[in-house]
């Protein structure tokens, strides 16, 4: 099985306690209904700093990612097809899938 990359980009977060609770419950769920596919389930971001080609850097993304998940697959066909039933989607997020390349053992 190859290992596929789920990046969560945008998303209009919900703002009440119960409504988060509410989408995080659905999200643990969908999860949960992928069994041993799931590699990392969520891996969010926190206080990005972006670095510049001149070392300097500030705080804050020049993207809008999130976070991200890495779950196995037999194809890219099957990963897309499992995308689309996250509950990401629902707040108005986008999903990029992207299959991951191992690495040799010799490159760290």
């Amino acid at each position: 099985m190859q290992k596929y990359i789920f990046v969560y980009v945008g998303g209009d977060y919900p703002t009440s306690q119960a409504k988060q609770q509410e989408h995080l419950s659905e999200y643990q769920q969908w999860l949960d209904s992928l069994g041993d596919a799931v590699v990392n389930p969520a891996i969010p971001f926190k206080d990005t700093q972006t670095i510049h080609p001149d070392g300097s850097s500030e705080p804050g993304s020049t993207t809008a990612m999130s976070g991200m998940s890495v779950l196995q697959f037999d194809s890219m066909e099957a990963a897309r097809e499992v995308a689309k039933t996250c509950p990401f989607l629902k707040i108005n997020g986008t999903l990029e899938v992207s299959e991951m390349i191992e690495m040799p053992d010799q490159v760290h």
